[in-house]
């Protein structure tokens, strides 16, 4: 899964990766090494412009809140339990089928967390008990230091208690697609005794365009389902490296680039 990245690029440098043609400066956010799910991110799409009678569609880049919620939904609660869609049946569930037909973005990353646990401790004759030792955390990051491009999709969601014309009357939230993660060798080192692929880190993992599939995944009159589903093919192995980075990740009120330094090995564990 994908449940916390860090994305620090500013909006002028991620208009000239994605070739932007749109963004609200009004809507600039600051750089977040510890991007949790409800907090507001940055996402390309392609899309006309609000309030235009131009049809054409305009590469934009939008903010929007992480955590999908259909257009269906009751309350923007249930937005929490759907940060990840997986990609082997996002085009079948009611809640991702209609904006996966016209509704994808990308959600750009310089890389994401997971954390690894360690094996059980074997109990001694004076601890019966097994004990387990701290999460490590892990920083998965493209190897060449580029921009992760992570297929996601969004929605609009209207809270009917709010008069129309209210700033929060209506919802943009996104969604990060994953799928198996990767059993080929990791590119670099992990540190001595660290994981060798990303399927060692977590058996699941967001699936990242490559830039010759960034057009066709935003093209919004691309509506075959299975046309689409051709796209979301994972990058080259060895294109991601992966190193442990600190504990204090762990703790979402946490932001700075300190977060994704990388560390030599994985941290002492605490057993407990």
């Amino acid at each position: 899964m994908c449940g916390r990245y860090a994305a620090s690029r500013g909006p002028e440098d991620l208009a000239g990766i994605f070739e932007v043609e749109k963004w609200d400066v009004a809507e600039t956010l600051e750089a977040d090494w510890n991007v949790a799910p409800t907090k507001d991110v940055y996402a390309v799409l392609d899309r006309p412009l609000r309030g235009s009678d131009d049809t054409r569609p305009v590469r934009q880049l939008r903010v929007m809140r992480w955590g999908l919620v259909p257009g269906w939904a009751k309350s923007p609660e249930m937005g929490v339990k759907m940060i990840n869609a997986r990609a082997e049946t996002v085009h079948e569930k009611s809640s991702y089928r209609r904006p996966f037909a016209s509704r994808r973005c990308l959600l750009p990353a310089d890389g994401y967390y997971e954390w690894v646990t360690p094996p059980q401790q074997v109990p001694g004759a004076e601890d019966p008990k097994p004990k387990r030792g701290r999460r490590q955390p892990y920083f998965v990051t493209p190897a060449d230091g580029g921009v992760m491009a992570m297929a996601g999709l969004y929605e609009f969601w209207r809270d009917r208690t709010l008069p129309g014309e209210h700033p929060r009357a209506w919802w943009v939230t996104c969604t990060v697609i994953t799928t198996e993660a990767e059993t080929t060798p990791l590119a670099g080192d992990t540190g001595e005794g660290g994981p060798a692929s990303l399927a060692e880190i977590h058996p699941r993992m967001p699936l990242v365009l490559t830039p010759d599939r960034w057009d066709a995944w935003l093209d919004p009159g691309r509506d075959d389902p299975e046309e689409i589903r051709e796209l979301l093919v994972p990058p080259p192995p060895g294109s991601v490296r992966a190193y442990p980075v600190p504990s204090t990740v762990s703790d979402v009120r946490n932001n700075g680039p300190e977060l994704v330094t990388e560390l030599s090995g994985p941290e002492e564990a605490t057993l407990f």
